[in-house]
């Protein structure tokens, strides 16, 4: 195997680690695209996933901050406005009882 080769495959095994652990409480987060199930519940806040430098985004740990900020911002439900490779980025964390 060529070094190019190596670094490459080395590199993509990277990617597909995740280095961000879920916050307690992240894994019960609730992820939905219908607005009815939010419907009485009280926004606390935007979520967004940042882009890294490259104006790339790192899907390895994606799925994970987003459920981390709903979790930091009091939410335990978020409404997705946007996703890539079906990998929430961007929505309203929600509060509801």
């Amino acid at each position: 195997m060529s070094a190019r080769r190596l670094i490459g495959a080395t590199g993509f095994v990277a990617l597909l680690t995740a280095c961000v652990s879920l916050a307690p409480g992240a894994d019960k987060v609730q992820i939905t695209k219908n607005a009815s199930d939010v419907a009485n519940c009280t926004a606390v806040g935007n979520v967004r996933i940042p882009i890294e430098s490259q104006g790339q985004l790192d899907i390895a740990d994606a799925d994970t901050r987003f459920r981390n900020q709903v979790i930091a911002l009091g939410g335990n439900i978020a409404f997705v406005s946007s996703s890539s490779l079906g990998i929430p980025v961007q929505g309203i964390a929600y509060r509801c009882r």
